[in-house]
């Protein structure tokens, strides 16, 4: 068989001929021959299986530049290299779901469920008390064994609970920027249908401190995770590495995701959780506050139960110290700012190689 005319080549592929002639532009589906005088382009009929599958792909919502990187790829690479991407995508929309819940249930007025993340519980019904609810807290913030400078901000008060790590030459003002810009929350009304846009105001406004706060540098930026207590359920704000976690019926969770190239090389499939424990990158963040940084933060709507107790920590904590040490002392240690005094002491206790913040906020029920 003869080469193929465009036109033909596009009805056996199943590829409009405008994008065959885009492909050819970027060098990812050269034609076997361009005609000289009429500039016609030409291709082979072998061409067809790599043609079918570039069209595969595009139907997955793959990116031009990934495509290209597949199709140059042994099948064997290139189907672990499809993995890898799917497994990113499914994780992508598994947090977009979550934010949907959250939509769901706040425009309809009805209490949104919590995400479906393994590590994650599933909120029951929250109990009838004879009490209305409120928290008890306790903050610390030590600058660890080994950093000089401690440039980790931790927060607890009324309504906001925050733990912010920063990073780069001004790593300090940027956590303590974003940590104040959110502390208005602590006096202003917190109006039940408008709170997604109030959490949504206050991160931008953040954002922006972190931007302009004096010094800060294009490399300098910040973690935030923080949680804002409404009378009956806490609304939680999470962008970087820092993490959140809830004990519940003497279980504890993981209620954050990582925002770090490493966890998103698990996500994908490309290395496992173990193999992301020592990797070299695994402090790099995917996502934080600060210029130039993607910012897209992660909200979510935790349901609040009596004897619920939440831990907001830096990555100087977690890195550390394993789960089963901050269960022990969470769910062994009563009073929050002893709580938070034992896990410091075991970060440094590892070595304390990083700045170390933790906040502890306990749902209790209040005795009017």
């Amino acid at each position: 068989m003869g080469l193929l005319t465009i036109g033909a080549f596009a009805k056996a592929s199943r590829l409009s001929p405008k994008a065959l002639r885009l492909y050819d532009e970027l060098g990812l589906l050269t034609p076997a021959r361009v005609d000289p005088v009429t500039g016609y382009r030409l291709y082979d009929p072998e061409q067809l299986e790599g043609a079918r599958l570039v069209r595969w792909l595009r139907h997955l919502g793959m990116p031009l530049a990934r495509v290209q990187h597949v199709c140059a790829l042994e099948a064997g690479e290139a189907a672990r290299e499809v993995r890898a991407y799917w497994d990113r995508v499914e994780a992508d929309t598994a947090a977009r779901r979550d934010l949907a819940s959250f939509l769901v249930g706040h425009l309809s007025g009805k209490e949104p469920t919590m995400p479906s993340n393994p590590k994650t519980p599933q909120t029951p019904q929250t109990p009838q008390t004879p009490h209305p609810l409120g928290i008890r807290y306790a903050a610390l913030s030590d600058a660890g064994l080994v950093r000089e400078q401690n440039q980790d901000t931790a927060y607890a008060g009324s309504r906001l609970l925050a733990v912010a790590d920063g990073y780069g030459s001004a790593g300090a003002p940027a956590s303590a920027a974003a940590v104040d810009a959110l502390k208005r929350l602590e006096t202003d009304g917190v109006p039940t249908g408008d709170l997604l846009n109030l959490l949504a105001d206050a991160v931008e406004e953040a954002r922006q401190a972190v931007v302009e706060a004096p010094g800060v540098a294009d490399e300098a930026g910040t973690t935030l995770t923080a949680m804002l207590w409404t009378g009956s359920q806490l609304a939680l704000v999470h962008i970087g590495d820092s993490r959140g976690y809830l004990l519940r019926d003497g279980e504890l969770f993981q209620i954050t995701h990582d925002h770090t190239v490493v966890q998103s090389m698990v996500d994908e499939g490309r290395i496992t959780a173990a193999e992301a424990e020592s990797h070299p990158q695994r402090s790099l963040l995917a996502r934080a506050l600060g210029r130039g940084a993607d910012g897209t933060t992660d909200v979510r709507l935790h349901d609040a139960r009596r004897q619920d107790r939440y831990l907001l920590c830096s990555d100087g904590l977690s890195t550390v110290v394993p789960d089963d040490e901050i269960h022990g002392v969470l769910s062994d240690v009563d009073a929050p700012a002893r709580a938070v005094r034992e896990l410091v002491a075991l970060a440094n206790g590892s070595g304390g190689p990083d700045n170390i913040s933790c906040v502890v906020a306990d749902v209790v029920e209040l005795r009017v």
